[in-house]
């Protein structure tokens, strides 16, 4: 009978050099093991070259790796890439390359679908299939960082997970997908060149400050009127601002890190001076800076895109009160990038 064997990424090193003790061989062929999964993004066994033949069948009978592939590359007139990224079981996500003239920043998913309902987002209209597994997620990194390398001469420099999915939905296997990008083990990326963008689920919000993160949280805020944001957000309806405001000011006061909120200005819903002013009180809590983001129409339904005139009066408000504000101008538009939400994303 054919075993149901585990993916080795779910071991720790430690469990890999206790694996090869218990099977009669060295524990030093545990670490060597871990780097060709993480340093390396070995694909296979049979990648591991410095690894004895037997060693590798041991390896074969036991675990698999199961790898992404990425299916297809998009490239943009402006040099964004879009990877449809293939999963082992055959589900796809999508990952994003944004480059500027000084950074790559890589936008990647976290989850197959959402669970969430964001009336606004393409991805909420996909059923949550599953969450990805930690090297699922990090595959996504190492895939963009090959590129960045390919295309642009130097390797990643930023990470967004602004993709499919909440993150803080799927919460273990992001940090520890992070963990490992930061790890010398693995990636070796500075923990500030990352960010996590959550629509807003409070109690998790305090956990990451608990847990002592280290990267950077954006917010998909996108209005600071309840009543409003659960038109745009119907799930906020659980997570009222107040309660929002409430984990936000906790998160400060344990990270002392600003929060970046996301905000799209809609034609019709939020482009009046009620919600200008209720986002210019909602800034003043804690810390932070706003990012308006040029919205990509997923229809021709109520979600359009305001305009200039709107985007300039909450720029007028915001530096008025001393927060900064940027426009975050839609990327990769010929080849239809937004990855999840939104369209243009850097940490």
């Amino acid at each position: 009978m054919e075993i149901d064997k585990k993916d080795i990424r779910a071991l720790s090193k430690e469990a890999l050099r206790e694996f090869f003790v218990t099977n009669g061989d060295k524990a030093f062929r545990g670490n060597q093991v871990y780097e060709w999964l993480w340093s390396k993004g070995a694909h296979s066994f049979e990648d591991m070259t410095n690894v004895s033949k037997e060693t590798r069948n041991k390896l074969e009978a036991n675990f698999v790796i199961n790898h992404i592939n990425v299916d297809t590359i998009q490239r943009s007139e402006d040099g964004t890439v879009k990877n449809a990224v293939r999963l082992h079981d055959g589900l796809v996500v999508e990952s994003v390359l944004i480059p500027t003239n000084t950074r790559t920043t890589a936008c990647v998913s976290s989850q197959v679908g959402c669970s969430l309902d964001c009336n606004f987002c393409a991805t909420a209209r996909l059923k949550r299939m599953r969450n990805l597994e930690p090297g699922e997620i990090y595959d996504q990194v190492l895939a963009i960082d090959k590129e960045s390398r390919l295309y642009y001469n130097h390797p990643l420099s930023n990470i967004v997970f602004m993709g499919m999915g909440e993150p803080l939905m799927n919460y273990n296997n992001v940090l520890k997908a992070i963990e490992m990008i930061i790890s010398p083990e693995g990636l070796g990326m500075s923990p500030k060149r990352i960010m996590v963008s959550t629509s807003g689920v409070p109690k998790m919000i305090k956990k990451l400050a608990d847990d002592d993160v280290k990267f950077k949280l954006a917010v998909s805020l996108h209005s600071a009127i309840d009543e409003i944001r659960s038109r745009i957000m119907p799930f906020s309806a659980n997570f009222p601002l107040a309660d929002l405001r409430e984990s936000l000011e906790y998160w400060y006061r344990k990270t002392k890190s600003k929060i970046s909120y996301e905000y799209v200005v809609w034609k019709g819903i939020n482009d009046n001076k009620e919600s200008v002013d209720a986002l210019v009180k909602f800034c003043k809590y804690v810390p932070c800076k706003v990012n308006l983001i040029e919205y990509n129409p997923i229809d021709d339904g109520e979600f359009q895109q305001a305009s200039e005139e709107s985007i300039n009066a909450y720029i007028k408000a915001l530096e008025a009160s001393g927060i900064v504000v940027k426009v975050r101008r839609s990327r990769g538009k010929d080849i239809d990038a937004a990855c999840g939400q939104l369209a243009n994303k850097e940490a």
